[in-house]
């Protein structure tokens, strides 16, 4: 080392140097081994990560939204039937089989209800289910008016129009003997 020369470290920053009003953080040098473009690499890439998830949960909500809908419906619909009452009128048989068209039409539409949730991230099997169970109840509903009025032949005495004529086990006649 030579006579007049400050030993100047390998690692030393002179923080001395470039003080101005002006300056920022950006000013400072980085340190070894770290790279703030990497940093905020990361952090874009967690904002989309984070970014991506809130989509994802927010689809999954909206499929259980939908799915849950039929309850609603059957929940009015049963207060419909037990309003319409027992006897067999225009108004009930109506009402019952409104409760029967509407989930026999929304099962068949399933596949298009939930097309707007399918997605390779958004699990909607369940929703699914629980969409084809909720409208299954709402026609196991409308079956059980349907009977509670009468209309489903259940008796034996509903099917005695299309049984044979009995069979004649004795005869009976008078006066003649054989």
């Amino acid at each position: 080392m030579e006579k007049g020369k400050a030993y100047v470290r390998k690692w030393a920053i002179d923080f001395t140097e470039n003080q101005t009003a002006s300056s920022s953080s950006r000013d400072i040098p980085n340190p070894l081994g770290f790279d703030r473009a990497s940093q905020d690499q990361d952090d874009s890439t967690v904002t989309r990560q984070k970014k991506e998830a809130e989509a994802t949960w927010k689809t999954q909500k909206k499929a259980w939204e939908v799915a849950q809908a039929p309850f609603k419906n059957l929940l009015m619909m049963g207060f419909m039937m037990w309003m319409a009452g027992s006897t067999v009128h225009l108004f009930s048989i109506g009402i019952t089989f409104s409760a029967l068209w509407q989930p026999i039409s929304a099962l068949q539409g399933v596949g298009k209800v939930f097309e707007p949730y399918k997605d390779s991230r958004v699990d909607i099997v369940a929703p699914k289910l629980l969409f084809i169970a909720l409208n299954l109840a709402g026609l196991a509903l409308g079956v059980w008016k349907l009977n509670t009025l009468g209309l489903l032949p259940t008796h034996p005495s509903d099917w005695v129009s299309s049984l044979p004529p009995a069979q004649e086990v004795e005869y009976s006649g008078g006066g003649l003997p054989l």
